[in-house]
C-alpha cells in the first residue's frame, strides 16, 4: 500500500511527533514504532509491502526531523507518553509492531495499555550500548556525528574497522546515518538508567518475538533479545531466515511477509 497521509501530533514539552499513515487513514490497523539510528522513512518498503491491515502508521520517534526535539527532559516515560498520544490519535489499534529500541517502547507501553497484539523485531535493554555511553557522550558534545556512527558501529554492534570505512564510502548513506546519530547517546543513556519491570507486555493478549537468523544466541542483539524474552512468559518467538538486525533495510518484502503471517485472526 501506498503512503496517503502525514499526521503532525503534539506530544508537550514543546515536542511532536510525525506518524506516516499508508493505506485508509481512517482504518484502524498496525503501528510501527522504529528504534535509534532510524527513521519513518526507512521503514517505507516494510509498510508497503504489508497488506493484512487496511492501514500502517509509522512513528517518526521524536529526535529525528520531521518530528521535534528529544527536549531535556527525555527519558523512557516520554517515549511511552508519545505512543499513547499516536494510539489515541488514532483510535482502536490492535497491533503494535517495534524494532528494536522501539520495540523495547512498544513492550512497555504494553504494561500500561491494552493491546491485542505486540510484534517486537530483536528489542534491546540494559545493559545494550552501556559500555560505549562515555564515548558517545564525548562525541555528542561535540556534535561529531560521524563519530557516533563509529561508535555504534565498532563498540556497540562489533563490526570491523573496514566495514565502518564501507559505509563511509557512501557519502549519501553516511550523511543519513550521521544524521540519525544525533538523539543516540540520549537514547542509549535512557536505555541504561530508565528502570526496567520483571514483566513486560503484560496487557498485551499476544506477543510475537523476532529476531534474526544471524544474531541468534549472539552478542548484542541475541542475548539482548533473550533478557527481553525472559520478561514476557506467553511470548511467541520466530525467527526471520538469512538476517541479522536490518531486516527492514535488507529484506523488507520478507519481513512484510512475515508480518502479514503474523497478523491475529
Amino acid at each position: 500500500m501506498e503512503q496517503s497521509i502525514q499526521k503532525k501530533l503534539s506530544v508537550g514539552e514543546n515536542s511532536w511527533v510525525a506518524v506516516d499513515v499508508y493505506g485508509d487513514p481512517d482504518a484502524p490497523g498496525l503501528v510501527v514504532v522504529p528504534g535509534a539510528m532510524s527513521d519513518a522513512h526507512a521503514w517505507r518498503h516494510v509498510a508497503r509491502a504489508v497488506d493484512a491491515w487496511p492501514s500502517v502508521a509509522v512513528v517518526n520517534r521524536r529526535g529525528r526531523a520531521p518530528s521535534g526535539p528529544l527536549t531535556d527532559r527525555y527519558s523512557m516515560r516520554s517515549e511511552v507518553e508519545d505512543l499513547g498520544v499516536v494510539l489515541d490519535e488514532l483510535g482502536s489499534v490492535k497491533t503494535l509492531f517495534g524494532w528494536s529500541y522501539g520495540a523495547l517502547i512498544a513492550l512497555l507501553a504494553t504494561n500500561d495499555r491494552p493491546m491485542r497484539q505486540v510484534i517486537a523485531y530483536e528489542p534491546v535493554m540494559r545493559p545494550f550500548g552501556g559500555h560505549a555511553l562515555p564515548d558517545l557522550k564525548v562525541a555528542a558534545e561535540k556534535a561529531d556525528w560521524g563519530r557516533c556512527v563509529e561508535i555504534v558501529n565498532r563498540q556497540i554492534v562489533g563490526l570491523s574497522a573496514a566495514h565502518v570505512e564501507a559505509l563511509r564510502a557512501d557519502h549519501d548513506g553516511w550523511a543519513t546515518l550521521c544524521r540519525l546519530s544525533e538523539p543516540l547517546y540520549a537514547e542509549t543513556a535512557v536505555i541504561n538508567t530508565a528502570p526496567v519491570p520483571d514483566a513486560l507486555a503484560r496487557q498485551a493478549d499476544r506477543v510475537d518475538l523476532v529476531i534474526g537468523q544471524h544474531n541468534r544466541g549472539a552478542a548484542p542483539y541475541g542475548t539482548s533479545f533473550e533478557d527481553v524474552r525472559q520478561r514476557i512468559a506467553h511470548a511467541r518467538v520466530h525467527e526471520l531466515p538469512n538476517q541479522g538486525h536490518l531486516g527492514h533495510i535488507h529484506a523488507p518484502a520478507e519481513l512484510g511477509r512475515l508480518l502479514n503471517d503474523l497478523a491475529a485472526g
